[in-house]
């Protein structure tokens, strides 16, 4: 069904895993769409109660593939720019709880679909990173509300302001992840953990979701975010944008 994502059900256990370990999973427009479509696949079955979003390979995400970005296509720069938050939408509007499993690098566009889950698992050797700013990009997507809710305010804004990398542990004190475990554990913790939670009931599992995304809605307004799109799409074609981004990739290049 998918050229960049595996979809797979199996009983009340589902999975989403992006599978371009090559170039460590990067969210490329297809991507994007093909995750939200993989999301709308499990909303139509009504068995699946867990579905699992993972990364193939050494990495979880590497985040957005700007070239697919600044590429002509058929679609406005609004339309391109909204389409990494409708695919955020979509993964936290699963019927489904989701649990994101982050292994290796969870970076940018990666992270705000780690945030889009329900719950987080991370191994031990997970890092995280937020480069937008660098980038000379606002970070979109409905990724500032939604890290305000995991992290609070002061943190979102150190964290994407400095673009600093950060570890497991980090992401554990701050609240990101759930909990960090062995690399070695991960898939099993991961598993015991989605199999746990298919054993309980359906409806109980949904109302739960959906009141605390109702409430915590109320605090940081994920709705409004639809209008990081216009930041996108101004930053992708600013000129001084461009220059941050050459900027930061000639200096990437140079770092062993």
């Amino acid at each position: 069904m998918f050229e960049t994502l595996l979809a797979e059900a199996d009983g009340a256990i589902g999975s989403i895993t992006l599978n371009c370990p090559e170039k460590l999973n990067p969210l490329s427009i297809l991507a994007l769409q093909e995750l939200a479509a993989a999301a709308r696949f499990f909303d139509e079955r009504s068995e699946v109660k867990i579905v699992v979003v993972k990364g193939k390979g050494r990495a979880f995400s590497a985040g957005a593939d700007l070239s697919s970005f600044t590429q002509k296509t058929n679609l406005s720069s609004r339309e391109v720019a909204e389409i990494g938050r409708q695919m955020a939408d979509a993964i936290e509007g699963m019927r489904a709880l989701a649990i994101a499993q982050i292994q290796g690098w969870c970076v940018g566009g990666g992270l705000v679909l780690a945030a889009a889950c329900d719950l987080r698992i991370a191994s031990e050797d997970a890092r995280f990173s937020i480069p937008e700013v660098d980038l000379g990009i606002p970070l979109a997507w409905g990724g500032i509300p939604r890290l305000v809710r995991e992290i609070g305010p002061a943190m979102t804004k150190e964290l994407v302001l400095t673009c600093r990398p950060f570890d497991a542990a980090e992401a554990k004190s701050v609240g990101f992840v759930n909990r960090v475990v062995l690399k070695e554990e991960l898939d099993s913790t991961v598993a015991e953990l989605a199999e746990s939670l298919s054993h309980k009931a359906p409806l109980a599992l949904m109302a739960t979701k959906r009141h605390v995304n109702a409430v915590t809605d109320q605090m940081v307004g994920t709705m409004r975010s639809w209008s990081d799109a216009d930041g996108l799409a101004l930053a992708l074609h600013d000129e001084e944008c461009a220059e941050a981004r050459r900027k930061y990739l000639v200096e990437r290049s140079k770092k062993p």
